[in-house]
C-alpha cells in the first residue's frame, strides 16, 4: 500500500515538540506544513495541510484493487500467517484519517514498568491458541469461490444481487457535516480524547492539555469543549449516522404511554388495575414514597435514551419460510445403536483398523482395531458395573454419570472408555484434564459433575501421575469440584468378563447417551445431554450428507467434539493427529493424507493456517486423493481467507477447489450444515461482501470488496438431510426473520441436543423454541433447537453464518462481532507490540449499556511508547471501520492471560478478572469519552425562585421554615458571674486549690504530667510575668505557643490571658519533616502578626537549626522564648479586660479547601462556648472527661484548654500522636478512669478500628474457647485489651467539620461492642470556622436519628427521603443536639431567603459564642466579608447569622427532647466550598470517594478534585504495585455508574499520600497542588480522554 509516511528526521523533531507541550496548535500546523513542503507537489490554491489527507485517502483507496493481484504472495514466516492484505489496508486507510492525532500518554513510576509475568522471558503458546482465536482476520478476497449465481429464490433476488453504494446504509451517507469552509469535520470524539500528552512535569502537561483542547476541532475555532458535559456532545461522533441526526433533537418517546404515575408522582407500572390506580390517588399522600416504587428502576427519566436514526437499513425482504434438508434415506442393514454396530464389526470384521494415534514425531504408535475396541469397551463395562462398590453396594448402577478425564493426546485410550461407558449403560461426561488448581473455568466444570452427580472419574496411569496431589498422594480436590473417585483404566486395573455375560445392547432410545459441557459466554457451564437416538440420527444424517461408505478408508481426524461415535457406525478408519504434533510439525496432516491415500479429512482453518508456514520444506505431497476436507469451524467469518489462501498454495499439489467443504456445528445441535462433495449434483459455492454497517443493524446488504467496512463469508453448505432450518430474532419472541435479516439459526432435527441438564428452564428456552410468523402464528408443531449461531440462508439455500452468539455485543442497540474486531485488531501492525491469537475482546455492561473492552498480550521486549501508540492505532481502526468506540483497551504481560482447555484465551474467565481488577495489565487505554453516549443531560439552571415565593409555597404546602434552637441559657448558675477565664482559674485556684484539672497520659499508659488548680494557676503566673519582664509585651500583642500536647500549653495560654496578651495556639514542626511542617508554622506565626514565640528549649533549638534554614528563613522569626525552667515569681496583677468583646484568643486552622483562616474569639465568645458545652455534657468538678483530639484550634482547643477550667471537671488528656505507637491507649485510659463521657477525632476512631479490631475479633474466639492452649496464647496477645471494659461509656463524641462518617461510627461501635461498648453511645458534633461548637450529642436528649436521602436529588439540591435499602440511598445521622443558646436557620445559597423543612440549603448559625470574625483570611479576603454578619433577604430580617459554609438541612423528627417540644434534628450533608460542580450538577466529593473505596479491596483511600474541567480521582493503592492499574477501569465503571460521570484521570500513589488535617479531614486542595506540581510521586496515571 503507498502511504505516505515522514522520514525520521522529521518525524522526531515534529513528535517532541508536542510531547513537550511547548508548541501551539497553530504553531505545530506550520512546523509541520514547512517540514513537508519539499515532498509535496503543490497544488495552486489547497491547503497543503488537507492536500496530504486527500493524498493518504486517494492512495489508499487506489490501493485496494491492486492487492487483488496479491494471490500468489507465499506466506513464508510465522507471523505472515494471518495476514489480511485487504484488511490490514483497509485498517491502514482508516487510520490515515487520524494519523496527526496525539493521544496523552499515561505517565508510570519505573518500578511498574519492570513488573511482568514470571514466564515473560518465554514466548506465549502462540500456536496453541484456541479453537477460535489463532487465526484472527478477514481476507477472503482472494476469490477462488463463485459469488452469487443467478439462480437464486425470485424473493431474496431483489436485495441480495443488489450492491448498495450510496444508499441509506453506507457508512458515509450521513459521516461528514459540513461546516463553513468546504471542510468536512473529522470526529470530534478522538480528538477530545488526543485532550493532553502527560508531560511528566504536570504543569506543563496543564497548559498542553488546555491548549490542545482549546483547537480541538482544528477548522472550527469554538470555545473549548467541556468534556465532562454533554451540552457540547463532545463525546458523540459527528461519523456515526444515527448519533449526529440525534443531536438537538429532543427525546422523543412519550413516557406516559406505558407507565402511570401514583400520588406522588412516581411511575409504576401500568399494569395496575384503574380501581387500585383511583384508590391511590384519593389517598393521603404519603410522606415518603413506599419501598416498592423505589425498586422500578427509573434510569430511563435521567439517561439519555438513544433515539434510532431514521436513516439506519431496515429490512426489506419478505418473510422467509423454513427452509427443509433433502429427506432422509430409508438404509437397510443399519445397526439399530451405535453399541450394536460397534458389536457388528467388533464380531465380524475384528482386524479392521479403527483409529490409529501419532507421537509428538508423527509416527504410528498404536492402531486400534475394532476388534480390540469391542473387547477392551467390554473389559471396562464388566469392571465399572461388577467390580466397583462401596460397602458392598455397586459404585455404579445404569444411568450414573461418569466423568472422562483424558488427555487429547491419547484418544485410543478415550474411545475404549466412551464405549465401555456406553455398554454398560453408565452416561460419560468428557472434560478436559485440570492442570492446575486454579485453571481457568474449572470451578464450573466442577459444578457441572457436582451437578450431574458424578463420584467417579476414568483416567489414564500416565494423565493420573500428572494431576495435582494432596499431602496424602491422592490427587487433590480441586476447587469446587465434588469429591471424585479416580480409575485408571488401563489394562491391568481392568478384569475380563466371565464367558456368560454380555453387555445389554439395546435399540437406541431417548436416554441419555452422554453429556457435552458448553461454557456460556457468561463463564457458567452447562451440561448438553445427547441421546442415543439422537447419536445415530446424527450418524445417519452425516453419512448420507457426506456420501461416505461402509468401510470407507482413511479420515485424517484434527480431535473434533462431537464425531467420535460416527466413524463407528461406518466402519472407517481413523488417523487422529493431537495438536501437540501439530504444534511440532504443521504439515503433519498433508503427510498423513499423501502418506495413507485419505479420501476425508476433517481440519479447522487455524491446521490450514500451520500448514502454509512450512509446505516450501515439502515438494513431493499430493493431496489428490481428498474427496472431502471438511472445515470443521467453517462458520467463523474468516474461514474463507484459510480456505482461499490453502487453495492457492495446495491446488499446485493435487487438491481440488471443490473438495473444501466448510461446515458450521454448535454444541446443542451438532452438524447444522456442511457443503456436500461435486458428486452429490450440488449448486456451486457461494461468498457474501457485506456491509458491516448493514450487519450492525442485523441488515444484510451487499456491498464491494473496495469499502473499508465489510466482511466477506462464505458458505456452509446446505441443510442436513432430515432436519428443518429457520432464522429468528435474537431477542425477545422467536420471530422469523425477512429474506434479508439476520438472525440466530433454529434447527429441528432427531439429531439435536436434547436439554441442558438439570436446567429445565434454559431447556425450554433453548431446546423447546417454537418460531412464529409476524403474526404470532407458530410455523409448526416441531420443536427447534436455537443454535447459537447469527446467520442467514442466501441464493440456492445456501447457509451463512456472520457470527456466534458467544461474540454478540450490543452496543447503543447496534450489534457487533468480537471476532469482527479481533481481526480488526491484528491488522494495526500488531507483531511488534502483541502476540496473535493472544488477543480478547468481550463486551461489559456500564451505565446501562455494553461496553467493548479489548486486552492483549504485549511482548516482552515492547517499549512503553511502541505500546502506547499501538493502542491509539487501534481505537482509532476499530472506531472508523466499526463505528464504535472503545471502552478499554488494556495489554497484560506475555503468558498471564487465562487459558482456556485448548490454549487459546479463555474469554469469560479474563472478563471475570478484569471485572473483579484481577488482571494486572502493563498498559491501560480508557476511553469513556468517546463511547459513553447516554449519560443524563446536563443540568440546566432554572431561573431563581424567589425568596418571597419560597415563603409562600412553604406556608401553602404546610412546611414550616427551617429553623431550630438549642435550650435557653437563662438559668445561671455559681460561676456563671466570672465572664473572663482567667479570672475563674483565679477563682478555682482560691475556691479548691488541690483539686485535679488535668492529667496527661503518655504512650505506655502511665501520666505523665498533672496539674490541680492551684498548680496551673502559679505556672500561668509564671508565663505572666516572663512576658511583661523578659519579653517586655504590651497588652493586646500577639503571642505563638508552640507546644506539644501537655500542661505547658495550657499553662502559657493563661499566662497570655494574665498578662493581657492574646494567645496563638500553634502545632509544633515535625522533626522529621520539617520540609512541610515548618513554612506552616512560620505563616501562622506572620499571618497571625505575632511579636513573640513562646515554646520548649527543644522545639526552640530545632526552629532555629540548619535544617530549619532549608525550610524557612530562621532570621525572620520574631523573639522565641523557653518557658522550661521560669523563675517563681508572682505576677503583680491580673490583667483585665475593658470589655467582654475584647479579643481573648485566635484560633488558626487550615480549612479543607487549603485556606488558612484565623477566626478571633471575644471574651465573651469564649465564656459561651464553655457555658453552652457545659450544659449540654452536665458537666461538674466530680466529673472526668477523657479527651483524644488535637489541642490547637477549633472545639479540640476548647475541650483541652477551656472547659475544665470553666467547668471544674477533671480531664484526661491522651495526645492523638501516642495512639501510633499504642493504639489501645485511649480506649485503656477510658475503661482505667471509668469516664462517662469522652472525645476523639476520626482520624483516632479510624485509628482504633484498625489497629484494635482483629484483637477483639480474637478476644471473642478467645471467650467462647476458655481454658485450652490457644486461649492462653491469644490473652497473651491481647493483655492490655483484656481488662477493657467500656460500659461505663455514656458518649462517645467524634470532633468533626464535615458530614458525619456513618460507616466508620458503626464499624467501630460493631468491633467495640465486644468490651461493653453501647452501640447507642456514639455520636459526632458539628463545628466550623464561625462557630467551633454548633452541635454536640451531649448526655441527655434523644439519640441521634439516621435518615435515608436520594442521592440523584441531593445533586439538584433537593431533599429526597427514601427507604433504607432503596438504590441510590445515602445514609445521613444526625450531627448531635443543637447546643444550648444556639439557634439555627437553613438558607438558600443565592437568594439568601428561609428555607424550609427538609430543603437543602446553607446553614446559618446565630449564638452567643459565634467568633466574632476572620483575623485574616489568607489570600481570599474580599470573599468572607459577610460570612460572620449576614441578615436573610426575606422573613426574619433583624437577627445577624453567620454563615457556616455547610450545606445542610433541618427536620423535625418524631422524638421529643428535654423541655418536652418535637425535635429538629440538623443534617450535615458537606461543605459549600468542596462542592464540585460537573455537569450542572453538585456532587460531594465524599460520595463520590466513597464508592471508589468499595470498588476494590486494594484502595485504602481516595480523593477527588476537579481540574480544567476534568474529574481527578487519586487513589491509594494499598497492594502490589501490579495491582495499580487494575484500579483504573474499576474506578471508571463505578463513578460512571453511581454518579453518571467521566473520570477524567486516574492517579494511582502509595499510602499516606493523600494529606489529612489533625481531624482526619482530607486536604483535597493541598492534594490537586501536589498533583498539578506533580509532586506526587505517583505509581500510575492515566488519562481516560
Amino acid at each position: 500500500m503507498s502511504h505516505l509516511s515522514l522520514p525520521l528526521s522529521l518525524s522526531v523533531p515534529l513528535y517532541l515538540s508536542v510531547c513537550a507541550g511547548d508548541i501551539t496548535q497553530k504553531g505545530y500546523e506550520k512546523k509541520r506544513g514547512k517540514l513537508l513542503a519539499p515532498y509535496i507537489p503543490q497544488i495552486q490554491g489547497v491547503d497543503p495541510s488537507l492536500q496530504i489527507d486527500n493524498r493518504i485517502q486517494a492512495s489508499s483507496q487506489a490501493a485496494l484493487p491492486g492487492s487483488k493481484h496479491n494471490k500468489s504472495r507465499a506466506a513464508n514466516t510465522r507471523d505472515e500467517r494471518f495476514r489480511s492484505d485487504l484488511h490490514t489496508e483497509a485498517v491502514q486507510a482508516a487510520l490515515a484519517k487520524y494519523k496527526e492525532r496525539k493521544m496523552p500518554m499515561p505517565s508510570k513510576r519505573r518500578s511498574v514498568l519492570v513488573q511482568s509475568s514470571v514466564e515473560a522471558c518465554t514466548p506465549p503458546d502462540t500456536s496453541s491458541a484456541s479453537e477460535d482465536e489463532g487465526s484472527l482476520r478477514r481476507q477472503g478476497r482472494l476469490a477462488t469461490s463463485t459469488p452469487y449465481q443467478g439462480h437464486s429464490h425470485p424473493a431474496v433476488e431483489h436485495w441480495f444481487n443488489r450492491v448498495i453504494q450510496g444508499s441509506s446504509t453506507s457508512s458515509s451517507a450521513s459521516s461528514t457535516s459540513s461546516h463553513p469552509g468546504g471542510r468536512s469535520v473529522t470526529t470530534t470524539t478522538t480528538t477530545t480524547n488526543t485532550a493532553a500528552h502527560a508531560a511528566l512535569n504536570a504543569n506543563a502537561a496543564a497548559t498542553a492539555l488546555a491548549d490542545l483542547m482549546a483547537h480541538t476541532q482544528l477548522d472550527n475555532h469554538s470555545a473549548p469543549p467541556d468534556v465532562t458535559g454533554l451540552s457540547e456532545r463532545s463525546s458523540l461522533h459527528a461519523e456515526r449516522p444515527q448519533v449526529a441526526s440525534v443531536q438537538g433533537v429532543p427525546r422523543g418517546y412519550n413516557h406516559h404511554t406505558s407507565v402511570m404515575e401514583t400520588a406522588d408522582g412516581v411511575p409504576v407500572n401500568s399494569r395496575v388495575s384503574s380501581k387500585i390506580q383511583q384508590l391511590l390517588n384519593t389517598l393521603k399522600r404519603p410522606k415518603r414514597p413506599p419501598l416498592r416504587e423505589f425498586f422500578v428502576d427509573d434510569f430511563e427519566e435521567l439517561l439519555d435514551v438513544q433515539q434510532p436514526d431514521p436513516n439506519q437499513p431496515k429490512p426489506e425482504g419478505q418473510q422467509m419460510s423454513p427452509l427443509e434438508g433433502e429427506p432422509l434415506g430409508v438404509v437397510t442393514n443399519w445397526p439399530p445403536s451405535l453399541p450394536a454396530a460397534l458389536q457388528r464389526w467388533g464380531t465380524t470384521q475384528p482386524k479392521s483398523p479403527c483409529l490409529t494415534a501419532l507421537d509428538n514425531a508423527g509416527k504410528p504408535v498404536y492402531t486400534l482395531t475394532y476388534g480390540k475396541l469391542w473387547t477392551r469397551s467390554q473389559k471396562l463395562a464388566y469392571t465399572l458395573l461388577n467390580k466397583l462398590s462401596t460397602r458392598n453396594e455397586p459404585l455404579l448402577l445404569p444411568g450414573d454419570r461418569v466423568a472422562l478425564v483424558f488427555p487429547n493426546n491419547d484418544p485410543v485410550m478415550f474411545m475404549v472408555a466412551f464405549y465401555g461407558c456406553l455398554l454398560a449403560e453408565l452416561v460419560p461426561v468428557p472434560i478436559e484434564v485440570p492442570l492446575t488448581r486454579k485453571d481457568a473455568g474449572s470451578q464450573q466444570i466442577g459444578f457441572l459433575l457436582g451437578s450431574c452427580g458424578v463420584t467417579l472419574a476414568l483416567t489414564t496411569d500416565a494423565c493420573q501421575k500428572g494431576l495435582p496431589k494432596a499431602q496424602t498422594g491422592e490427587v487433590a480436590t480441586f476447587k469446587g469440584w465434588p469429591r471424585l473417585l479416580w480409575f485408571v483404566t488401563d489394562g491391568k486395573h481392568v478384569v475380563k468378563p466371565p464367558k456368560d455375560w454380555h453387555p445389554p445392547i439395546r435399540e437406541a432410545s431417548n436416554d441419555i447417551a452422554y453429556i457435552e459441557y458448553k461454557t456460556s459466554k457468561e463463564g457458567s457451564t452447562m451440561g448438553i445431554t445427547v441421546s442415543h437416538s439422537a447419536m445415530l440420527a446424527h450418524c445417519h444424517a452425516l453419512t448420507q450428507a457426506c456420501g461416505y461408505t461402509e468401510g470407507e478408508w482413511d479420515t485424517v481426524w484434527l480431535f473434533i467434539r462431537y464425531l467420535w461415535f460416527i466413524f463407528v457406525m461406518n466402519r472407517m478408519h481413523v488417523i487422529s493427529i493431537p495438536y501437540s504434533l501439530m504444534k511440532v510439525n504443521p504439515l503433519s496432516w498433508i503427510q498423513k493424507v499423501h502418506t495413507y491415500k485419505a479420501r476425508v479429512a476433517v481440519v479447522k482453518s487455524r491446521d490450514m493456517h500451520w500448514s502454509l508456514l512450512a509446505q516450501r520444506d515439502q515438494r513431493d505431497i499430493s493431496l489428490s486423493s481428498l474427496r472431502m476436507l471438511i472445515v470443521a469451524d467453517g462458520a467463523n467469518p474468516w474461514s474463507i481467507s484459510s480456505c482461499d489462501a490453502f487453495l492457492n498454495v495446495f491446488q499446485a499439489r493435487g487438491l481440488r477447489p471443490e473438495v473444501i467443504c466448510p461446515c458450521a456445528s454448535s454444541s446443542e445441535a451438532m452438524t447444522v450444515a456442511i457443503r456436500r462433495p461435486p458428486e452429490m449434483g450440488v449448486p456451486p459455492p457461494g461468498k457474501a461482501v457485506l456491509s458491516m454497517g448493514g450487519l450492525s443493524h442485523s441488515v444484510i446488504r451487499v456491498d464491494t470488496e473496495e469499502k473499508l467496512s465489510v466482511l466477506t463469508v462464505q458458505d456452509v453448505g446446505q441443510v442436513m438431510p432430515g432436519a428443518l432450518v429457520t432464522v429468528v430474532r435474537v431477542e425477545g419472541t422467536p420471530y422469523l426473520c425477512q429474506t434479508d435479516e439476520v438472525g440466530e439459526i433454529c434447527v429441528s432435527s432427531g439429531s439435536t441436543g436434547i436439554a441442558y441438564y438439570g436446567l429445565p428452564g434454559m431447556t425450554k428456552n433453548i431446546f423447546e423454541t417454537i418460531p412464529v410468523t409476524s403474526s404470532g402464528v407458530p410455523i409448526s408443531d416441531r420443536p427447534f433447537t436455537r443454535t447459537s449461531l447469527l446467520g442467514f440462508v442466501g441464493p440456492d439455500n445456501l447457509v451463512f453464518v456472520v457470527g456466534k452468539m458467544e461474540g454478540l455485543m450490543v452496543v447503543s442497540g447496534r450489534r457487533h462481532n468480537a471476532d469482527d474486531v479481533v481481526a480488526t485488531a491484528l491488522a494495526v501492525e500488531p507483531m511488534k507490540f502483541v502476540y496473535r491469537g493472544r488477543i480478547a475482546v468481550f463486551s461489559v455492561s456500564v451505565l446501562h449499556d455494553e461496553r467493548i473492552v479489548v486486552v492483549a498480550e504485549q511482548r516482552p521486549d515492547a517499549s512503553e511508547e511502541d505500546s502506547f501508540q499501538w493502542m491509539s492505532r487501534v481505537l482509532q481502526a476499530i472506531d472508523s471501520i466499526h463505528q464504535v468506540g472503545v471502552y478499554c483497551l488494556a495489554l497484560v504481560p506475555a503468558n498471564t492471560l487465562p487459558k482456556a482447555p485448548l490454549g487459546g484465551i479463555h474469554i469469560s474467565e479474563t472478563k471475570q478478572r478484569f471485572l473483579e481488577g484481577a488482571l494486572h495489565p502493563c498498559n491501560v487505554l480508557m476511553c469513556p469519552h468517546t463511547c459513553v453516549t447516554n449519560l443524563p443531560k446536563p443540568r440546566q439552571k432554572q431561573p431563581g425562585v424567589g425568596p418571597a415565593s419560597m415563603i409562600v409555597g412553604n406556608l401553602v404546602a404546610g412546611k414550616r421554615i427551617a429553623q431550630a434552637c438549642g435550650r435557653d441559657v437563662a438559668q445561671l448558675e455559681d460561676n456563671d458571674q466570672f465572664l473572663y477565664m482567667q479570672d475563674v482559674l483565679q477563682w478555682r485556684a482560691q475556691a479548691t486549690p488541690d483539686h485535679p484539672l488535668f492529667l496527661v497520659l503518655n504512650a505506655k499508659g502511665t501520666v505523665a504530667s498533672t496539674a490541680s488548680c492551684l498548680q496551673l494557676h502559679k505556672r500561668a503566673e509564671r508565663v505572666a510575668v516572663a512576658l511583661m519582664e523578659k519579653g517586655r509585651l504590651n497588652t493586646g500583642d500577639h503571642v505563638a505557643l508552640v507546644y506539644p500536647p501537655g500542661i505547658d500549653l495550657i499553662a502559657t495560654f493563661y499566662g497570655c490571658l494574665y498578662a493581657g496578651c492574646v494567645p496563638v495556639t500553634v502545632r509544633p514542626p515535625h522533626p522529621q519533616n520539617l520540609a512541610t511542617t515548618l513554612p506552616t508554622v512560620k505563616m501562622i506565626v506572620e499571618v497571625s502578626k505575632s511579636v513573640c514565640i513562646l515554646t520548649t528549649q527543644a522545639i526552640m533549638k530545632l526552629l532555629k537549626s540548619k535544617e530549619a534554614a532549608a525550610a524557612v528563613d530562621i532570621k525572620s522569626w520574631p523573639m522565641v522564648l523557653d518557658t522550661d525552667d521560669l523563675p517563681r515569681k508572682k505576677s503583680p496583677q491580673i490583667y483585665k479586660p475593658p470589655t467582654p468583646e475584647m479579643l481573648a484568643y485566635l484560633d488558626f486552622s487550615v480549612s479543607t479547601t487549603g485556606i488558612l483562616a484565623g477566626v478571633k474569639m471575644s471574651h465573651a465568645a469564649t465564656s459561651a462556648l464553655c457555658r453552652s458545652i457545659k450544659l449540654q455534657c452536665e458537666l461538674y468538678p466530680s466529673r472526668q472527661i477523657a479527651i483524644c483530639l488535637d489541642p490547637y484550634c477549633g472545639l479540640g482547643f476548647a475541650l483541652w484548654c477551656l472547659c475544665s477550667v470553666y467547668s471544674g471537671h477533671q480531664s484526661i488528656l491522651v495526645p492523638p500522636l501516642e495512639l501510633e505507637s499504642n493504639a489501645s491507649l485511649w480506649l485503656a485510659a477510658v475503661s482505667q478512669y471509668k469516664v462517662r463521657v469522652t472525645f476523639c477525632s476520626y482520624s483516632v476512631m479510624e485509628m482504633c478500628t484498625k489497629g484494635l479490631g482483629s484483637q477483639t475479633e480474637a478476644l471473642r474466639v478467645s471467650k467462647k474457647i476458655q481454658g485450652t492452649t490457644f486461649h492462653c496464647l491469644l490473652m497473651i496477645e491481647q493483655n492490655f485489651l483484656r481488662n477493657v471494659n467500656l460500659s461505663c461509656v455514656r458518649t462517645c463524641m467524634v470532633v468533626a467539620e464535615e458530614r458525619p462518617r456513618i460507616a466508620l461510627t458503626q464499624s467501630f461501635s460493631k468491633i467495640f461492642k465486644d468490651l461493653g461498648l453501647s452501640p447507642r453511645a456514639v455520636s459526632t458534633t458539628f463545628g466550623c470556622r464561625v462557630n467551633v461548637a454548633v452541635c454536640l450529642q451531649g448526655t441527655a436528649g434523644p439519640d441521634p436519628t439516621t435518615v435515608y436521602v436520594d442521592m440523584r436529588a441531593l445533586r439538584h439540591d433537593r431533599v429526597r427521603l427514601v427507604e433504607r435499602g432503596s438504590p441510590h440511598s445515602l445514609p445521613l445521622m444526625e450531627s448531635g443536639k443543637i447546643l444550648p443558646g444556639v439557634k439555627v436557620i437553613i438558607a438558600n445559597t443565592e437568594t439568601k431567603g428561609p428555607l424550609g423543612d427538609s430543603h437543602l440549603g446553607e446553614i446559618w448559625v446565630s449564638s452567643p459564642h459565634n467568633a466574632t470574625g476572620y483575623y485574616t483570611v489568607y489570600g481570599e479576603e474580599a470573599l468572607h466579608a459577610d460570612h460572620f454578619s449576614t441578615k436573610l433577604s426575606f422573613g426574619d430580617t433583624q437577627t445577624v447569622w453567620a454563615r457556616t459554609g455547610y450545606l445542610g438541612f433541618l427536620r423535625r423528627t418524631e422524638l421529643t427532647d428535654a423541655s418536652g417540644e418535637r425535635h429538629d434534628a440538623l443534617y450535615v450533608v458537606g461543605s459549600l466550598d468542596e462542592t464540585l460542580e460537573l455537569r450542572g450538577m453538585r456532587y460531594h466529593p465524599i460520595d463520590i470517594e466513597t464508592s471508589v473505596i468499595r470498588s476494590h479491596k486494594s484502595i485504602a483511600e481516595c480523593a477527588v478534585f476537579t481540574w480544567t474541567n476534568l474529574l481527578v480521582v487519586v487513589v491509594e493503592l494499598e497492594g502490589s504495585e501490579q495491582e495499580a492499574l487494575d484500579l483504573v477501569a474499576l474506578v471508571t465503571n463505578v463513578v460512571l455508574e453511581e454518579h453518571y460521570l467521566i473520570v477524567g484521570v486516574v492517579v494511582v500513589v502509595d499510602p499516606g499520600v493523600i494529606p489529612i488535617n489533625s481531624r482526619g479531614e482530607k486536604q483535597r486542595m493541598h492534594l490537586r497542588d501536589g498533583f498539578l506540581a506533580d509532586q506526587l510521586d505517583p505509581i500510575y496515571v492515566a488519562y481516560n480522554m
